[in-house]
């Protein structure tokens, strides 16, 4: 016998799973991605995805699948931005999930 099998169980499994949806809705990270903007207004196109979390940014590029780990969110601009390809970078922000959920309900709601 190994040790996990030893425990016991905390409580129930209505509870448990309860205690697991709790743990997962109180501080998930904000996702948001970076858009690279060509021109001005001329063309634009997601460069990564991120997700930021309370003490840091974890940023997805989508061309050559590298993963960075930085300080805040906007560390990002600067990574994604060049004068000389004239490419600015900005931060878009996905809804929160509570958000995307009251406008699916009221989308539904009024059809």
């Amino acid at each position: 016998m190994n040790e996990v099998e030893d425990l016991k169980p905390l409580c129930g499994e209505v509870e448990f799973s309860g205690l697991l949806d709790t743990m997962v809705t109180t501080a998930p990270p904000r996702v948001f991605a970076v858009v690279q903007e060509f021109g001005e207004r001329v063309d634009a196109w997601v460069a990564a995805w991120g997700f930021a979390f309370e003490d840091r940014a974890e940023v997805f590029a989508v061309d050559d699948h590298s993963r960075m780990s930085l300080g805040k969110p906007e560390n990002a601009l600067h990574l994604f931005s060049s004068r000389r390809h004239q490419l600015r970078a900005r931060l878009v922000w996905l809804p929160d999930i509570g958000e995307r959920l009251e406008t699916a309900e009221v989308a539904a709601c009024s059809a």
